[in-house]
């Protein structure tokens, strides 16, 4: 299997010779050791960057044990350096790194981190530094933080459609498999169901839940934290929040636990890169709505494996599916909620109706609408109610699971089948 991730190859590519460091994040086993020491390193081969001017260290190789302490990293690399050549640093597994205290302050509490190494290390004009990580450690948002805006950030994102889709003669047996089993890269190794299933339910076993509970020192709620992502999971698409979930958890599993809490939780799943969360906006209206909100999986491959491939409904999997894409385009991505007065028993009402996605980027916005069939004018008329009553004059998209002619209706909605949509990076922009 070779895919080219050519959008992230060619972010590295633009912050080439930047003078700042590159911070390449993404859910675990999303494939950033593969940009950066397969793709990236080919592309400065073929590009008059020499073997010798690339610097390679993986920090959870037992080889290398020695320069997880800061100073020791530090060293090794200026010692690898020739002063009259350009050098590429790749560091993988820099969550490896450990700090120590400052040996040159008595009784001082100061710790060097690799962030201190890192830092000095950019002074050196003739050093381009690249790392990732491959735990939560690394992956959580405050990591741009610590580097005081010289850093960054490259985000990596599972498998989208567009990638996967190029293994596949057939794009309809692509979308088949995609539906069920995402876009995690090594998934693309494995033959039979059995083995891709074990897979995706071993990366929550041995990977996501134990990075989590390391990092943020959670005590005894493993049960917790594996019960929450299936309510979660269970729930894609549909509009809930913490307090929500904590009520099933004393309704469903006798388990008392703080809406507080339930928050908690789920900031670590969010920091992570497994869970997304999206705020629902008054169109109208120009405000949010705080609560309630939806929750999306990184990758609908987990989002299956969690509930061991027994929910594979089309329609909240389509939309899941359309959100990543959204976000891995760059795009800013809202529920949309349009309220309007309607005559109900001879009052006025106020009503809602929902907007799947709004979707934004600078001054240009989209409306979207993830709809399985429109098989009657019936359902047309539903799927278009909401986006009839915006009246400002951004494009407005429904998006079907049929394979369809697109075009436009008589009020300027247009209509597009949900594998065009998704193979297609610059249809927004038509």
């Amino acid at each position: 299997m070779s895919i080219k991730r050519e959008q992230y190859l060619n972010q590295l590519i633009s912050k080439k010779d930047n003078g700042r460091i590159k911070i390449i994040t993404g859910i675990r086993r999303c494939g950033k050791s593969y940009l950066l020491f397969k793709l990236y390193k080919n592309y400065l081969l073929e590009n008059g960057v020499s073997d010798e001017q690339i610097i390679e260290i993986a920090l959870d190789d037992i080889d290398n044990i020695k320069y997880r302490n800061p100073f020791e990293l530090n060293a090794y690399i200026k010692s690898r350096a020739a002063q009259e050549k350009k050098h590429y640093v790749f560091i993988d597994e820099i969550q490896f790194s450990r700090a120590v205290k400052n040996p040159y302050i008595e009784n001082s509490k100061e710790e060097i981190t690799f962030v201190d190494a890192l830092l000095g290390l950019m002074k050196n004009k003739n050093l381009d530094i690249y790392v990732t990580g491959s735990n939560s450690k690394m992956l959580s948002k405050d990591i741009l933080t610590q580097f005081r805006d010289r850093g960054d950030e490259i985000r990596i994102y599972p498998l989208s459609f567009k990638e996967m889709s190029v293994l596949y003669k057939d794009k309809n047996k692509a979308w088949q498999d995609y539906t069920v089993f995402g876009g995690m890269p090594y998934i693309f190794n494995l033959e039979s169901f059995e083995e891709k299933s074990a897979y995706l339910k071993n990366l929550f076993k041995e990977t996501y839940i134990k990075d989590i509970i390391e990092r943020n020192n959670v005590q005894n709620s493993e049960e917790v934290l594996e019960t929450l992502l299936d309510f979660i999971s269970s729930a894609i698409g549909s509009l809930s929040n913490p307090l929500k979930l904590s009520k099933r958890f004393l309704s469903e599993r006798k388990i008392g636990i703080s809406n507080n809490t339930v928050s908690n939780y789920i900031k670590f799943f969010e920091e992570a890169f497994i869970l997304y969360s999206a705020q629902r906006y008054d169109i109208k209206g120009a405000r949010y709505f705080y609560t309630p909100l939806k929750y999306y999986f990184s990758d609908i491959g987990l989002r299956n494996a969690r509930l061991n491939f027994r929910q594979v409904e089309e329609g909240h999997i389509t939309e899941n599916i359309i959100y990543n894409d959204l976000i891995r385009r760059g795009y800013s991505v809202d529920v949309g909620v349009v309220e309007y007065n309607q005559n109900i028993g001879g009052k006025n009402a106020k009503t809602q109706l929902e907007v799947d996605f709004v979707v934004n980027r600078g001054n240009v916005r989209y409306y979207i609408q993830s709809a399985l069939y429109l098989h009657s004018q019936e359902k047309i008329n539903q799927e278009r109610n909401s986006l009839k009553r915006i009246d400002d004059s951004f494009k407005k998209i429904i998006v079907v699971k049929d394979d369809i002619l697109p075009r436009y209706d008589e009020l300027g909605i247009y209509y597009i089948g949900v594998k065009d949509f998704l193979l297609s990076d610059s249809l927004l922009e038509v």
